[in-house]
């Protein structure tokens, strides 16, 4: 019995450490704190910033995640002109890699229109966990306008609705 006690406590924790990494890759974490003080600027990403979001992919080129979500972030922003999606590779910035504390590829910066960041998804994000930072926004807006909770709060984020709500959250 004592011999299967340490294949025990390794399948166990290694099971732990499962859970936990499954349940923490693809969530958008939104900032608590505001950085206003120190807003990122679009020269550092060689690419334009859209007026009320963009979406910033660190991502490397063996990086299988990376295409989901670089598929993911085009397909959200296709229609849309004021929201922007800028792929970095990874491997060939690394000092703002460093700057910004990025430890793994796919990771997806979410900013508002004036570069302050709002969220940030570590892993390939769903389409509903990339959109979460805008969507307190968008459930005081429909709470306020009387609209019922249902399946078109989904229909509304694909369309891009959710993202018209982004300029309120750069005056909060």
């Amino acid at each position: 019995m004592s011999e299967l006690l340490p294949i025990l406590l390794i399948f166990t924790l290694a099971s732990a450490y499962g859970i936990w990494y499954r349940a923490s890759r693809g969530k958008v974490k939104a900032k608590n704190r505001r950085a206003d003080v120190n807003p990122l600027d679009e020269r550092e990403f060689g690419g334009e910033f859209g007026s009320r979001a963009i979406f910033i992919q660190f991502s490397s080129a063996f990086c299988t995640p990376c295409r989901a979500t670089r598929a993911l972030l085009s397909d959200i922003t296709a229609d849309l002109k004021d929201v922007k999606h800028i792929e970095v590779d990874a491997e060939k910035n690394l000092e703002l890699v460093r700057k910004l504390d990025i430890r793994s590829t796919p990771t997806t910066l979410v900013l508002n229109g004036s570069g302050v960041e709002i969220g940030r998804a570590i892993g390939a994000p769903k389409r509903a966990e990339i959109l979460r930072p805008f969507s307190t926004t968008l459930q005081v807006i429909r709470n306020s306008r009387g609209l019922p909770r249902s399946a078109k709060f989904h229909s509304l984020c694909a369309r891009g609705y959710l993202l018209k709500t982004a300029s309120l959250i750069s005056a909060a």
